[in-house]
């Protein structure tokens, strides 16, 4: 039985999320001034649009109506997709970001910018640009040897294959939030 009220969040909401077609990526209640805010970030491999994100947040305001989870006191629900810049901590993640930059903060010490390739069990094979006018390199990454990455957010690059662009619901620039007021619990409050 989990103990915190994350844990007891997160077994309640990722079977819904998941029989939606997305993956349930982080939990969070946070107090912003006198109230309280879940904050729920699911993602896809395909992505995850607005009518997708309404979806799951009307889903989830049901389900949380439902339980005493958040306790009789009035929230917030706000539903988004993990941004433009995001962590990459799973496997899942890795493979999403193929063929985007990324900045690694390495074990061994120092940072590393490369695109991504490919993604295997093993690591990553990674295109590292070239500094000064050289030619970019190839380098393979092992998963052990990375304490941090995070997607860089790029504005200015060149496709010269139109079939690169941005994955659907994953735009450089576009985060989707949906914010539920939860007025049933606001009421009793």
């Amino acid at each position: 039985m989990s103990t915190t009220q994350s844990e007891r969040l997160r077994e309640l909401l990722e079977p819904l999320v998941a029989s939606q077609g997305l993956d349930l990526e982080e939990v969070a209640v946070d107090t912003v001034g006198r109230k309280r805010v879940l904050r729920v970030v699911v993602d896809s491999d395909t992505g995850a649009d607005l009518d997708r994100i309404a979806d799951v947040s009307r889903a989830l305001s049901a389900k949380l109506d439902e339980t005493d989870v958040m306790g009789a006191g009035a929230y917030d629900l706000e539903v988004g997709t993990p941004g433009a810049e995001r962590a990459l901590t799973e496997y899942r993640h890795f493979v999403r970001a193929t063929d985007r930059l990324v900045k690694f903060q390495l074990h061994e010490g120092g940072d590393l910018v490369a695109r991504i390739l490919a993604v295997d069990e093993a690591g990553l094979d990674l295109e590292v640009p070239g500094v000064k006018g050289r030619k970019a390199t190839t380098r393979k990454l092992a998963f052990p040897d990375i304490a941090k990455a995070r997607v860089q957010v790029e504005f200015n690059r060149k496709d010269s294959d139109p079939s690169q662009a941005e994955p659907a619901g994953h735009d450089a620039d576009d985060t989707t939030d949906v914010t539920d007021t939860n007025d049933k619990k606001e009421e009793e409050a």
